[in-house]
């Protein structure tokens, strides 16, 4: 009897602790451990974070971060870091928890639009991804990756066609490049037949749509703009560009944080191949990054017989356009007189 009472007791105290491991077990996996009220939170985890940057991370999110800790090292997560961008779930268990940042690293929408230089690309990108701007601009600027693809120095920046892409947070500096060089790619691909048409090879049209960019961001004008470009190249005739004598200027040092509001003569005799009115042709790229509006303007230039175009001081942002120069030079002293007026001198 006296026998009997201890197996009962030795089974009560198995059922027990059984019972209590089933509970902790139960209380460590699948109870909601979350501590935020929106609806999801985002865990950003470096390529090179271990699993106390993860818990870092992890600690303002969770009721318990002990019983997730615990887990964790049960499921041996602790040595399988993966770096990315990863949601957790309003009441989300630590073994959901878990998973989703095993499995689940989510995309993000990267955008950019018209940068002036790599530099600024390279700021704009790297708060968008992992990858910092030193690591960006060394590759944006590795010689001899270009080199390869047949892009000269000039042109690098407008192998970056600006638009919204999907990318894995933890995207290297040279994973960006490679996938932006696709892109590039594609997108001429695809215009193949247009750079056909109009006798240009993507560099060209890219430089060319730059200068129309900096003219004008009327999207209903560009292709206007582009066709006195495109009549000029024609006949032979310089491009007379004003946006060029700005960017030739700010490549000046005693142009360094000047603002040129007005371009004047004195700007017309800078010494630099970006200076259309002093060499014909194209310059040798691009002097800003074009939208997408711009180089469709360039592709599908609107034929017409204007030569000149000058901005109209009735129409702010719009321009007026002539066939002669008589017309032009009338169109151009109005607008001077309405910059004279607003006190804009330089």
């Amino acid at each position: 009897m006296y026998i009997k009472k201890i197996l009962l007791f030795i089974v009560l105290l198995g059922l027990l602790i059984a019972a209590f491991f089933a509970y902790f077990v139960y209380n460590t996996m699948f109870v909601p451990n979350t501590a935020f009220n929106n609806e999801k939170s985002y865990v950003y985890i470096a390529s090179d974070d271990n699993f106390s940057d993860v818990k870092n991370q992890l600690e303002p999110l969770l009721k318990d971060l002990d019983k997730f800790e615990a887990l964790a090292k049960r499921k041996k997560y602790v040595t399988n870091i993966r770096p990315g961008r990863y949601a957790i779930l309003k009441d989300m268990n630590n073994n959901e928890i878990i998973n989703s940042l095993r499995t689940k690293n989510l995309p993000v929408k990267v955008s950019f639009n018209n940068q002036e230089t790599l530099e600024k690309l390279a700021g704009r990108i790297a708060v968008q991804i992992e990858a910092d701007s030193l690591s960006l601009i060394k590759a944006f600027k590795e010689e001899a990756f270009y080199k390869a693809e047949g892009i000269d120095a000039e042109n690098i920046l407008g192998m970056y066609i600006p638009n919204s892409y999907e990318f894995f947070w933890n995207t290297s500096a040279v994973e960006f490049r490679a996938k932006m060089l696709t892109e590039y790619q594609k997108f001429w691909k695809a215009r193949e037949a247009k750079l056909n048409s109009i006798n240009l090879n993507a560099q060209q049209v890219s430089t060319l749509a730059s200068i129309v960019h900096e003219e004008s961001k009327q999207i209903d004008e560009q292709p206007i703009i582009a066709g006195v470009y495109m009549n000029r190249l024609r006949i032979g005739m310089p491009l007379q560009a004003d946006p060029t004598l700005k960017f030739a200027a700010y490549q000046l040092p005693q142009y360094d944080g000047v603002i040129i509001k007005r371009v004047l003569n004195i700007h017309k005799s800078i010494d630099s191949p970006y200076n259309t009115y002093l060499n014909r042709g194209l310059p040798p790229g691009p002097i800003a990054m074009p939208d997408i509006s711009a180089i469709d303007a360039v592709l599908n230039y609107l034929k017409h017989d204007y030569l000149y175009f000058a901005a109209d001081a009735k129409r702010i942002g719009y321009h007026r356009f002539a066939k002669t120069l008589q017309q032009h030079n009338a169109n151009a002293r109005a607008y001077q007189s309405y910059l004279s007026q607003q006190g804009i001198m330089r």
